[in-house]
């Protein structure tokens, strides 16, 4: 073969290796078609459908939970039930891009997930004040809520909070500075590491029967992988610690939760959240790494409830 059809092979070679990874998500279904299968209810919101679940009696004090970056709303599912006892009106709900929610484009700031929360509770005509939990992402979007509207908040609950500090690894690091190559290397590089992140878990005590298959099964739907490359280079690209003096200065009472052993929000974040909110009421389990709402449920509860 010649030295010129060599290149030219090469070449061909390197660009489909190139493009493959953005044929693959457009090849994904869209979630549209799963939700005939849907629990729970959809709400019409300004930037797309939202999947929501109210669990425990009318009338009970209403407790707001938040997820993370990549699980959705089906991560409290081990939780949900202790709450639900204590006699809590709980809505779960999931993110844009996320579970059965609409995959809007666009940047996904504070601004963007705080708009989703306001107008769901709004549509579901919540009305008094909440308990907000937060859970990792969702603590960044928690705190962004409560500095927003600190009146419309009972008490604030932080899960292994973002928002403090966090390392995501070096591809996250990339897609935080935003452009093309970060959004490729997130549809070439994420679904092979959050496979390998879910097994790491596997075989761990949980709360949530299935929860790896569960997580790992969120890569087949179009939209997902992009929504969390946005939501790297959006919300947890923000550095939240004047958030959190605000919060402070407003007075709504905080609680945080950390793992002793938890390598994505790491325990040291614990002394941030004291220099911004020295008021905050902390509570550290040991043992549990990042995922102790369904690793060690129990013991989140008592540090919730107590």
């Amino acid at each position: 073969m010649a030295i010129g059809a060599v290149i030219w092979v090469t070449l061909a070679l390197g660009a489909l290796a190139g493009v493959a990874p953005v044929l693959r998500e457009v090849a994904r279904p869209r979630i549209e078609g799963a939700r005939d299968n849907a629990p729970g209810d959809f709400a019409a919101l300004s930037r797309g459908r939202t999947h929501y679940r109210w669990h425990g009696p009318e009338g009970g004090p209403v407790t707001v939970c938040v997820h993370g970056l990549t699980t959705p709303s089906f991560v409290w599912e081990g939780l949900v039930p202790g709450l639900v006892d204590a006699g809590q009106r709980v809505l779960t709900y999931d993110l844009y891009g996320r579970g059965y929610s609409d995959r809007p484009g666009g940047a996904q700031d504070r601004d963007f997930f705080v708009t989703q929360l306001e107008e769901l509770l709004a549509d579901q005509g919540v009305e008094g004040p909440v308990t907000l939990v937060g859970y990792s992402m969702g603590g960044a979007i928690a705190a962004a809520y409560a500095a927003r509207y600190p009146d419309r908040l009972r008490e604030l609950v932080l899960i292994a909070p973002a928002g403090l500090g966090h390392d995501l690894g070096p591809v996250a690091r990339l897609v935080a500075r935003g452009g093309a190559v970060g959004r490729w290397l997130m549809l070439a590089v994420f679904p092979m590491s959050f496979r390998r992140g879910c097994e790491a878990e596997r075989g761990l005590p949980t709360t949530v029967p299935g929860i790896e298959d569960r997580q790992q099964a969120e890569l087949r739907w179009r939209g997902f992988i992009p929504a969390v490359a946005r939501s790297v280079a959006g919300i947890l690209a923000e550095a939240q610690d004047e958030t959190h003096a605000a919060i402070a200065r407003s007075g709504v009472p905080v609680r945080a939760v950390w793992g002793a052993e938890d390598r994505v929000i790491p325990l040291s974040r614990k002394a941030r959240l004291a220099e911004m909110n020295p008021d905050a009421y902390q509570y550290v389990i040991e043992g549990a790494g990042h995922g102790l709402t369904y690793t060690h449920t129990d013991r989140v509860l008592t540090a919730i409830m107590e």
